[in-house]
């Protein structure tokens, strides 16, 4: 039987620092949660690119958007938007940037353990 676990985004284990954003990592045995925060401007190709070394993003993510915009655009040309109170599922291989004026808050539950980390 697993044990009752309970942290805080506030406090979290681990920040990401990156360009025009952070990434905020709470840790809870084998799962991990981010909160990500996309400054206006912010693009996975600009900002994550040169920190994970791949063409597109190549983490999937599990994601709850709390504020703010995001748009997402696939490696076969798909696209979608994102807004406060949706959910999705985004694969590997894709780009994302924030819409708008307002900074984008999201949860991740999917890629977080490797999301904004250095290429090994």
């Amino acid at each position: 039987m697993g044990k009752l676990l309970k942290k805080s985004l506030s406090v979290p284990d681990e920040t990401r620092p990156i360009a025009k954003g952070k990434v905020e990592v709470v840790k809870l045995d084998d799962f991990q949660v981010i909160r990500n925060t996309f400054e206006p401007g912010w693009r996975w190709s600009e900002s994550i690119k040169p920190i994970a070394k791949t063409e597109t993003c190549q983490v999937p993510h599990l994601l709850s958007l709390v504020s703010g915009r995001l748009a997402v655009r696939m490696e076969d040309g798909s696209t979608a938007e994102f807004g406060p109170g949706d959910v999705g599922v985004i694969p590997a291989g894709h780009d994302a940037w924030v819409v708008g004026d307002a900074p984008c808050v999201n949860l991740d539950f999917g890629g977080s353990k490797v999301y904004a980390k250095p290429a090994a």
